[in-house]
């Protein structure tokens, strides 16, 4: 699973807890998008979760 190069978010694992309490593991994955970004000046593709690129932390090439 990819991970977001501006902050590092990544998948994360846990227990999934049903009704009757039994318990299995699961992943919470990210909302990491594939986009192309200007990165020191050049435009390149990055893999960027929706968080950083809804706060501004990353600048589109058109």
């Amino acid at each position: 699973m990819a991970k977001c190069e501006i902050c590092g978010k990544g998948v994360t694992f846990g227990i999934r807890v049903s009704h009757s309490h039994r318990r299995s593991n699961r992943a919470w994955k990210p909302n990491v998008k594939r986009v192309k970004a200007v990165v020191n000046g050049t435009p390149t593709h990055i893999n960027v979760c929706t968080r950083c690129l809804r706060s501004g932390k990353v600048e589109r090439a058109l």
